[in-house]
């Protein structure tokens, strides 16, 4: 039997955040960034009311690579989020947050885009990513109030006691032996989620690995600066490491020196970010069949290979068999929803990058149909601070990734989560290699907001 719930009311803040140290994308590079949060309160068919929350950082040079302005492109992403709470305001249609998310994103999300899109040609316009990134933080605040309003982990509700429609309605199988009918998201879901994870740690591309890599800038605020330091403090065994994907030179040169410390401080794990650069499959092929052979130790490290190609998947169907057969390869930036993981997994594509700044009905639905088709998951961080790192937490927990998750908010603007780290200690500061979510509540995402202890700014709206 469904449990069905409407939105009655949005507000939205916005939270500028200065990073500590400089994070590249791509050919930019970052120095704050504005995280957007919004509460939104929903009505139960008993007439009880309950408020939820959802954060996501506006992250535009991952969202909106492009040579326009970086500061337009950061105004665009903040009033088209105005335009999407006011929208999901007045949307007016009841069900689970799974089926409202679905819904909105399907139907209103492209109208909205669109008109705001109108006075913008070619590369001046909003992208899709960009849109579902505007939208994830309302997404994800309307999970989280339907799981306050029923008392309970909003995970738990994923099953077919509270969804009146089955994954038939939202996905469509690519094997004959796949079905979706009479199935729902807690089929693919962890029957027993950990409470502790193994975490990865970003290598930036801008990041001093040695000493000889110092320029006397760097921050002395009583945080690691150089690799080898972030490893003893925080006992990390795994390493996400951010190379160009034009300069073949320097990339095996990175690897190849982050490699180098890994041996020495016992690392487990690489896994190799090349942010959408790579036009060729043989520029991946040729570093890995280098390593494979100079270098053993550091290949075997590889676990997997994470977007080294075009973003825009439709626009660029390269055919990616030749580097899935050396080494996992998995889509981020590419994984908008399950049908471009469909079509990434005829490409050549074998697993999944999550991220709950996707939306968080997105990311369930891209689980449910990547697991259903035998890809292999991860969960990848967008730089997550203050409240956005629990639900990015609780996808990796829940989805069952081949190696726990990515969180490196601690690494670029720490003292920013500062308030949620006082009721959350083990999901703000990496110990032993692992985050800790033991301290989260069982009701929605388990904030604990009353808790936490941050003013926020003026709304921008509601």
């Amino acid at each position: 039997m469904s449990k069905q719930a409407i939105i009655r009311e949005v507000t939205l803040h916005f939270l500028p955040v200065e990073m500590r140290v400089p994070l590249k994308f791509g050919s930019q590079v970052l120095n704050s960034v504005t995280c957007a949060r919004a509460r939104v309160i929903v009505e139960g068919e008993n007439g009880c009311y309950a408020e939820g929350w959802g954060e996501t950082p506006l992250s535009v040079a991952w969202v909106w690579p492009s040579s326009i302005d970086y500061e337009d492109r950061h105004e665009a992403l903040k009033d088209f989020t105005i335009k999407l709470a006011k929208a999901l305001n007045e949307f007016g249609e009841a069900g689970h947050p799974l089926e409202i998310g679905h819904d909105f994103i399907e139907h209103r999300l492209p109208q909205l885009q669109d008109e705001f899109n109108a006075d913008r040609t070619g590369e001046r316009g909003l992208p899709h990513l960009a849109a579902l990134v505007c939208f994830s933080l309302l997404d994800i605040a309307v999970h989280d109030a339907y799981g306050q309003l029923h008392k309970r982990p909003i995970y738990s509700t994923y099953n077919h006691s509270f969804l009146s429609r089955d994954l038939g309605d939202f996905l469509e199988s690519a094997a004959p032996d796949v079905r979706f009918d009479n199935a729902f998201p807690n089929d693919y879901l962890s029957p027993s989620p950990p409470s502790q994870l193994p975490v990865w740690h970003l290598v930036g591309g801008l990041d001093p690995v040695s000493e000889d890599e110092l320029t006397g800038e760097e921050p002395n605020d009583g945080y690691p600066v150089l690799l080898r330091d972030w490893i003893r403090q925080d006992g990390l065994t795994c390493l996400k490491i951010k190379l160009r994907g034009n300069d073949e030179k320097w990339d095996c040169e990175r690897l190849s020196k982050i490699g180098q410390i890994c041996k020495e401080e016992n690392v487990a794990w690489l896994t190799t970010d090349f942010n959408c650069t790579v036009r060729d499959p043989a520029y991946v092929n040729d570093i890995l069949d280098r390593f494979k052979v100079d270098d053993p130790v550091v290949y075997q490290k590889i676990l997997y290979v994470e977007q080294p190609f075009p973003y825009d998947l439709d626009a660029n169907q390269i055919d990616v068999h030749s580097v899935s057969a050396r080494k996992p390869l998995f889509m981020d930036e590419s994984a908008h929803d399950w049908r471009f993981v469909r079509l990434g997994r005829e490409l050549g594509w074998n697993g999944v990058a999550l991220k709950t700044c996707k939306t968080q009905t997105g990311a369930l639905l891209s689980l449910c149909w990547a697991k259903a088709h035998g890809m292999g998951l991860m969960v990848q961080d967008l730089t997550n601070p203050m409240l956005a790192q629990i639900p990015h937490f609780l996808l990796a927990a829940n989805a069952g990734t081949i190696m726990g998750v990515e969180s490196n908010g601690m690494q670029f603007y720490p003292e920013e989560s500062a308030p949620e780290r006082m009721v959350h200690p083990g999901l703000y500061r990496r110990q032993k290699g692992v985050l800790d979510g033991s301290t989260l509540s069982d009701q929605g995402f388990g904030y604990r907001i009353s808790e936490i202890n941050r003013t926020l700014p003026s709304p921008v709206y509601g």
